[in-house]
């Protein structure tokens, strides 16, 4: 990961304007400045078996600085005002981020995170605390990988089988402005019966992959789009990465580019109830701007439509979309790393 730095005439902008909108879909902020901890970063987005909304992202005074923690916040159902953060996961004199929060099919309501346990994420392990009452209480963290450079970012699905995926990445490297090309993307499959992770086999890129976003098409078939590894400077060279896997999630193929455009970050893709898939991305090769929205009607073949949620210099990132039992669609995004952002549409709304 790296640090941004922004105009400072963008930053102004943030704190004179509440409320954005692009097009026909208003965006809210839920978190921001006047909330204590400057820094909030990768979100991520569940429903709650109650109805309510929980988001979750970890805060501090800096990606890179000490204290930093994952906090959550809650949007009851039919209210319109979302909760104070509380704090839910702060490992003393370490690092926690990349906080995912999943409501599994069950009771259980999962938060997997990483502690960092060095100055690179490439000293970061994976936890994870449950929670048996819609994400009141947690128990105290357990380890999910033990091996440092493992992490997490994007949602777990429930598999067919029943069974769950989760995605996660492997880091390398030491060097905050770059991310390693060495880097590689795989997943975690968890057994419900016997309670256990079992890693599928890893796959790369030429630059270096991670967070991948994974859908099941059939039984044995799953695609997934992930981040490029490299640098954040000016290219012509820059790609959103594809692989699939035709044996259940096990193994997967060598990443390769996908049509679309990738600037060192984040995606994420979802499969809707009409079995459309969705894609949000930045459509951009260097600059975290063009937050785009895409929808496939062919298992992820095309994705001829096309809708622009938001843009301009600030920096989007991390995006991350849900869809309720209701039909909404929730994308939520990080703006300037000093806000979290939130949009609720429609799947007719991208076709208007």
């Amino acid at each position: 990961m790296n640090h941004h730095h922004f105009q400072l005439i963008a930053l102004l902008c943030l704190f004179a304007c509440p409320l954005l909108s692009a097009g026909e879909i208003p965006i809210k902020q839920v978190v921001g400045p006047e909330i204590p901890g400057k820094y909030k970063h990768p979100a991520s987005i569940t429903e709650l078996n109650n109805g309510e909304l929980m988001l979750v992202y970890f805060g501090g005074d800096g990606e890179y600085q000490p204290g930093t923690a994952i906090y959550g916040v809650r949007l009851p159902k039919g209210e319109d005002a979302w909760t104070e953060p509380v704090r839910l996961a702060n490992t003393p004199g370490r690092m926690d981020g990349n906080a995912v929060i999943w409501q599994t099919p069950g009771e259980e309501v999962w938060l997997l995170y990483v502690t960092r346990y060095g100055k690179e994420w490439s000293t970061a392990r994976i936890k994870l605390k449950i929670s048996t009452d819609g994400g009141m209480t947690f128990s105290d963290s357990m380890l999910v990988t033990e091996d440092v450079g493992y992490m997490v970012r994007n949602k777990p699905i429930a598999k067919e089988d029943g069974n769950y995926l989760i995605p996660i990445y492997h880091e390398y490297g030491t060097d905050i402005e770059v991310s390693d090309g060495r880097n590689t993307g795989l997943f975690l499959h968890y057994d419900v019966d016997s309670k256990t992770f079992t890693k599928s086999e890893e796959f790369g890129y030429r630059k270096g992959v991670e967070q991948p976003a994974v859908v099941q098409l059939t039984k044995d078939h799953f695609i997934a789009l992930c981040r490029r590894g490299g640098d954040y400077n000016e290219t012509d060279d820059g790609w959103m990465v594809f692989t699939e896997s035709h044996d259940g999630g096990w193994t997967w193929s060598e990443g390769t580019e996908s049509e679309f455009p990738n600037p060192n970050s984040a995606v994420d893709l979802t499969k809707l109830q009409s079995g459309n898939l969705l894609l949000i991305y930045n459509d951009h090769m260097f600059k975290r701007r063009k937050l785009t929205l895409a929808l496939s009607t062919d298992g992820g073949k095309t994705f001829p439509v096309r809708k622009m949620l938001m843009n301009d210099d600030a920096g989007m990132a991390y995006p991350y979309m849900i869809q309720t039992k209701n039909g909404d669609i929730h994308a939520i995004f990080t703006y300037n790393r000093i806000k979290v952002m939130h949009a609720v549409f429609q799947e007719s709304d991208l076709k208007e």
